[in-house]
């Protein structure tokens, strides 16, 4: 952590905003210009850091963290005065002459909470959003991805303004201390248990807060569905970053007539992506800390192993597997799983899936593979969840004009594209009326052929 204090720190920050250094667009487009340097500049070292933390190899670290980033901050950045201007809107008759805008302006000082799984994008982009939308920052990356953690603190102050921005390092401790201050704005991406300790903090100064949880998102695989695309997609979804991914197919409800031969094709395509033994895949993340590669481990005896099942304690290495015969009742289909272990259930019928999914809290994402149109639609209508892809998986979430987020126990709130800046901006209503008419109907005394009148207007 910086040599200040938490309460430093962010009194720091607030008296950048409140100077108005965060306001000018050409402030703003600095920054992120400045954000994209650092990850480009140094991509090696962040590339070695994720290495560290999660085992990724480089391809995947440029791809789901540092890349992701970059595509994002530019975006805004093509944007920025698009998104950032006033946005005319229609003036009802009762108001006119006039004029209505909504004018965007920032918020203030805000907090942003990462995770550990992909502790780049998902600390930039939403940071990248505050400051596209002319807020101070203060962000907190994860002490589990610790190494990810040290170069963030160690870059971002030597290219973005150290007056208005800030990374503050640490645990419990000094998140507990940050929840403390008082920010106009939270933005937390993690599990549920924390992010009801985000909210009632939030609570104690009526700070509004976004909150990117996660949850079981369900797989449903129709007796339609094309089963070789099916598979191919759904293990790469589930296995990259070793499974640890908010939106990764949780579990697979898959109708019993193709059930057997989607296990064999995820184990085809394990085999095709991975080799046949992944452990020697440079391709094939790690668990991130040994208290989740136990967690994780004891899972597998939730089912029957049809597919990988190894494990490798030293290296927190656990195979990609695919476990059948699993118990709905067993733990790996009670909490979400977050690593490489993938529950695949048969089912008899979509109305089967349907009501197996509604029956528990809405996920943050929902995939259906079926060529039969009808089968998707219904799945989509009849469910409920953060996001959906049909005959795919993750992909809804990386289109900058579907904004991504969760319902329910999954989260609240949206980011990514114009969602990601306008979360951390107040659309203030502005009405501009003309003097050069003044009619006296909205003015008491108010007689009956007045109110006859008025009726009409409202």
């Amino acid at each position: 952590m910086s040599q200040f204090g938490v309460s430093q720190i962010v009194s720091q920050t607030r008296s950048a905003f409140q100077s108005g250094v965060t306001r000018p667009l050409s402030w703003r487009k600095a920054q992120l210009e400045a954000m994209i340097r650092m990850i480009e500049e140094n991509q090696d070292e962040f590339s070695a850091a994720l290495k560290t933390d999660l085992g990724r190899g480089v391809e995947e670290a440029w791809m789901y963290d540092l890349g992701f980033a970059i595509a994002e901050v530019k975006l805004m950045l093509k944007n920025l005065k698009k998104w950032t201007s006033a946005r005319k809107v229609p003036t009802p008759l009762v108001s006119k002459p006039g004029s209505s805008r909504r004018i965007p302006e920032p918020l203030g000082t805000v907090l942003v909470i990462a995770p550990w799984n992909y502790p780049v994008q998902l600390l930039l982009v939403p940071a990248a959003g505050a400051i596209a939308a002319g807020n101070a920052v203060v962000m907190k990356p994860s002490e589990v991805s610790s190494a990810t953690s040290a170069v963030l603190a160690k870059f971002v102050p030597q290219y973005l303004d150290k007056q208005a921005i800030a990374v503050v390092e640490g645990g419990v401790q000094e998140t507990t201390e940050l929840l403390a201050e008082k920010f106009e704005h939270i933005f937390y991406t993690g599990n549920g248990t924390v992010g009801r300790i985000v909210m009632r903090a939030a609570a104690e100064n009526l700070t509004p807060v976004t909150l990117e949880l996660g949850g079981k998102s369900p797989t449903i695989v129709d007796a339609s569905a094309n089963i070789d695309i099916a598979a191919k997609r759904i293990t790469w979804a589930k296995y990259v970053n070793a499974g640890q991914t908010c939106v990764a197919p949780d579990y697979v409800l898959v109708h019993k007539s193709v059930a057997d031969k989607l296990v064999k094709a995820i184990g085809e395509s394990v085999n095709d992506f991975y080799g046949a033994d992944p452990h020697a895949s440079k391709d094939y993340a790690r668990v991130v800390s040994p208290r989740h590669f136990t967690r994780l481990k004891a899972m597998i005896g939730s089912g029957t192993v049809a597919v990988g099942g190894q494990t490798e304690e030293s290296e927190r290495y656990i195979a990609p597997t695919v476990l059948v015969n699993v118990d709905k009742s067993s733990p790996v289909m009670q909490e979400e799983i977050f690593g490489p272990i993938l529950p695949i259930i048969e089912i008899d019928s979509i109305d089967e899936a349907l009501s197996f999914v509604n029956g528990r809290q809405h996920p943050l994402a929902l995939y259906v593979f079926a060529e039969d149109s009808k089968v998707s639609e219904k799945v989509v209508a009849n469910t409920t969840s953060g996001g959906v892809t049909v005959n795919g998986t993750i992909f809804h979430m990386t289109g900058p004009f579907l904004p991504f987020g969760g319902v329910g126990e999954s989260g609240m709130g949206a980011y990514h594209g114009q969602a990601g800046v306008d979360v951390f901006q107040h659309l203030k209503p502005v009405l501009k009326r003309s003097t050069k008419l003044d009619a006296p109907l909205a003015y008491p005394p108010y007689t009956a052929r007045k109110f006859s009148i008025l009726k009409k207007f409202l």
